[in-house]
């Protein structure tokens, strides 16, 4: 079975290329750089260079002929969504309908789309399951609830089955080592705390310690990328047998507080860590935590790594070789 990952050479690209080669398929990684890394490319995939913006470079990867692509090519920072919607418009709307357009002329009828828990918005009630109101609060999480409803109009009209996967907090690196390129700009927390650790960065800012949680810091669902990446694997061999659409969460059903992965990440890495509290951001909830029971129903998804002492001695190893001091 042949692959067409959009995306594949960055942080959760990258992960779910070499999922899709761990189980034998032959992949195919299509990527501008943009925030993709060179070194995140594997020698037992192919690789072409192009822009989901150009119409006539997926036409030319997609003639190749594939039994389905993955779509991970998106903007994703939330915060600059609400200061240039333009942007996020174009690449995520504008360019997911390329990709839709080119592959159902190459016949390609079964498409992974890389969803996020943004299209929810605040949690009306946890866990947050699919049928929770889609209320997304920055123009990111806009963009992907509107590309899902797109998807299900090519699906009515066009035959493109495909899973939409809504991420929750998605961390850690492979534990075999294998993925080679740190994520760029990243602003999730894990990250941030290794960089912390690390002394790439002066202080840690906690915002907020007052929260009506257990220790007054907010609290996430963090699910390990290689147990995102199994489940685009087994996302699409669902799409192979039922060829029918679907759309999961994805997360560790574990809420994980910002004071507990910092203690943990002390303890682990053996450093400092300094932090600093800093006053709550404008529009983060309390908790977020997922349910993924329609994903283990259909699709028999059991997080393997997704433990936190996983989710950070994964991430150690590709930080401490930058230990300053």
């Amino acid at each position: 079975m042949r692959i067409l990952v959009i995306g594949g050479a960055g942080y959760i690209g990258s992960h779910v290329a070499r999922a899709f080669l761990d189980r034998g398929y032959a992949v195919t990684v299509f990527d501008n750089f943009q925030t993709g890394l060179r070194e995140n490319l594997f020698h037992d995939a192919a690789f072409v260079y192009g822009d989901i913006m150009r119409p006539e470079q997926l036409r030319e990867a997609m003639r190749e002929g594939f039994d389905g692509c993955v779509h991970l090519a998106a903007l994703k920072a939330a915060g600059q969504s609400m200061l240039k919607p333009e942007l996020y418009a174009e690449s995520n709307i504008s360019g997911t309908i390329n990709i839709l357009n080119q592959a159902t002329a190459a016949g390609i009828s079964r498409l992974i789309f890389s969803s996020s828990a943004a299209v929810y918005g605040s949690p009306q009630y946890l866990p947050i399951d699919e049928n929770h109101p889609k209320e997304p609060e920055n123009f990111y999480g806009f963009t992907k609830l509107e590309i899902e409803r797109i998807l299900d109009w090519y699906d009515r009209l066009k035959g493109m089955r495909y899973a939409a996967i809504r991420y929750f907090n998605a961390a850690g690196y492979d534990v075999r080592g294998r993925i080679k390129g740190l994520e760029l700009n990243p602003e999730n927390l894990l990250p941030i705390v290794m960089e912390a650790a690390a002394g790439i960065r002066p202080k840690l800012s906690i915002f907020g310690d007052d929260y009506p949680t257990r220790d007054g810091s907010c609290i996430r669902d963090y699910v390990h990328v290689s147990d995102l990446a199994e489940a685009h694997v087994t996302a699409f061999e669902y799409l192979l047998q039922h060829d029918r659409s679907l759309t999961v969460n994805l997360g560790s059903q574990t809420g994980v507080s910002v004071f507990e992965m910092v203690d943990r990440a002390r303890a682990i890495t053996g450093r400092e860590v300094p932090a600093d509290i800093s006053g709550r951001r404008a529009g983060d909830p309390s908790e977020l935590v997922a349910s993924s029971a329609k994903a283990r129903e259909l699709l028999g998804w059991v997080p393997k790594y997704s433990d936190v002492d996983t989710l950070i001695s994964s991430t150690w190893k590709m930080y401490e070789k930058f230990v300053t001091i």
